[in-house]
């Protein structure tokens, strides 16, 4: 029997790049700032076996800030700068649309649930990690544990939360089995 495929989802605003901060946009790659932590995180869940992926809310796009090309394209280059580290993703998936217009933008688990089915993922044995409730609703309707970072956690509905990004890769290495 194959043994069921674990994954780490991670936000990106906030836990693999740096936020632009309350109610702006990374709109090209030269305000992409990868965090050298998420670096660490990934390096730590994928060296206990589990693959890991990025679901993102992109409602830049639907906004006409930003075309749907141009976030391809950043998270293209940002595969590559991984690469760099020897580091992979298994995948990235974004909700390019407004409040209320989809099943996939977070809280809905929908990138999760579309990512589990074209990857065989077992939600039950993953993880979702973000720095905001909406991650972490999407995370728990989708079946998987939960990682709050940031501001708020502690409030959070979260099964784990940190304070920090530079808090994440020591409880990712004491969670993770």
């Amino acid at each position: 029997m194959n043994q069921a495929v674990r994954c780490v989802f991670f936000d990106r605003d906030g836990i693999v790049n740096a936020s632009p901060g309350a109610g702006r946009y990374v709109l090209n790659w030269a305000e992409f700032h990868l965090l050298p932590e998420f670096v660490e995180a990934l390096r730590v869940a994928r060296a206990h076996g589990y693959q890991a992926a990025i679901v993102t809310n992109q409602r830049a796009v639907a906004r006409g800030l930003v075309s749907a090309a141009e976030v391809e394209a950043m998270h293209r280059n940002l595969r590559d700068l991984l690469r760099e580290y020897r580091l992979d993703i298994l995948d990235v998936a974004y909700c390019p649309h407004d409040v209320g217009e989809c099943d996939c933008r977070k809280p809905q688990p929908g990138m999760l649930k579309t990512m589990a089915l074209k990857h065989g993922l077992d939600l039950a044995s993953s993880w979702m990690v973000g720095d905001a409730e909406t991650d972490i609703e999407a995370g728990r309707r989708a079946g998987c544990r939960t990682i709050r970072v940031g501001d708020g956690a502690a409030a959070s509905q979260a099964d784990y939360r940190v304070p920090a990004m530079r808090d994440l890769p020591d409880l990712l290495d004491r969670v993770l089995s």
